[in-house]
């Protein structure tokens, strides 16, 4: 047996065009384009790659592209002050502040300081406060991302049994809430829980976001479970995830690192920004999104 390979790439390049689509019809309705602004503090090479790949693909969907980026000795009210301009700001839909900040910056007070409905990361509490009770908001891409895979693989998601290894508030906590309204039954490991394995074994769905080069081993998995790879590691040998690639042995299906999950964060960011524009404009959000 060997896993069906869930190909991210090719489901995020669909997502994109889709929202491409109804960003032009956006655009013939409003008179204006959908706006994205993303805030870069410093020079972090990795950060800047992230930035410039988001802005390409704001573009490329047709919707406005706004960078501003700040030197990294930028004080915290600098920041702040930017972050209430583009509040403010009728042209902006997304507001997007590149992670990790410089230690000087109290990074939750700048999350939190994001208008709510422009938190295309879905990071703010109020959004994590509507994900948990089931109010429409936005949700963080990577797990929403992840979500479209699964139900591209299980049209019908609810009673399966589902561990989620993590408890981020970027990933982790998340995906267990999406999944949950999906009515399945969610388990989430983490440092502290007893014995991974022993959950994991149970599982239909597994989604590992640990960040520990490939820490999910072949003989915890259920056979037939689809697996979704969150992590990205750089490692000697290249990009590995958090999943033994042995995994895919005994799995139903299985994304790839890289070409899975990865592809979809920024496809799904694209989409929150178009979601966001909609719902300002008092517009449905489209249904093929």
């Amino acid at each position: 047996m060997s896993a069906r390979i869930i190909d991210g790439k090719a489901f995020a390049a669909a997502l994109r065009v889709r929202v491409g689509q109804a960003a032009s019809h956006f655009t013939a309705r409003i008179g204006r384009k959908p706006g994205l602004a993303v805030v870069l503090v410093g020079e972090d090479p990795a950060s800047s790659v992230y930035v410039r790949s988001k802005g390409k693909a704001t573009v490329a969907a047709g919707m406005e592209s706004i960078e501003h980026r700040l030197p990294a000795d930028t004080d915290q009210a600098t920041l702040t002050a930017l972050i209430d301009r583009l509040n403010a700001d009728e042209a902006v839909d997304g507001i997007l502040v590149q992670l990790p900040l410089p230690r000087h910056i109290d990074e939750r007070a700048v999350l939190t300081r994001i208008d709510p409905d422009k938190d295309v990361d879905g990071f703010h509490p109020v959004n994590a406060g509507r994900l948990a009770t089931g109010i429409d908001g936005l949700v963080p891409c990577t797990p929403l991302g992840c979500l479209m895979l699964l139900r591209d693989i299980h049209p019908h998601l609810a009673g399966l049994e589902a561990v989620v290894i993590g408890r981020s508030n970027i990933v982790g906590k998340p995906m267990a809430a999406l999944l949950l309204q999906e009515s399945c039954t969610v388990t989430t490991v983490h440092s502290r829980t007893r014995d991974v394995m022993a959950h994991v074994r149970m599982a239909d769905i597994v989604v590992a976001a640990v960040g520990i080069p490939g820490f999910v081993r072949r003989d915890w998995i259920k056979p037939g479970a689809t697996v979704i790879d969150v992590g990205i590691n750089r490692t000697e040998t290249g990009l590995v995830g958090d999943v033994d690639p042995a995994v895919a042995e005994v799995a139903g299906a299985i994304t790839p690192v890289p070409g899975g999950v990865g592809p979809m964060t920024i496809a799904v960011l694209m989409r929150n920004t178009l979601v966001a524009a909609c719902r300002r404009a008092g517009l449905p959000a489209p249904d093929a999104l």
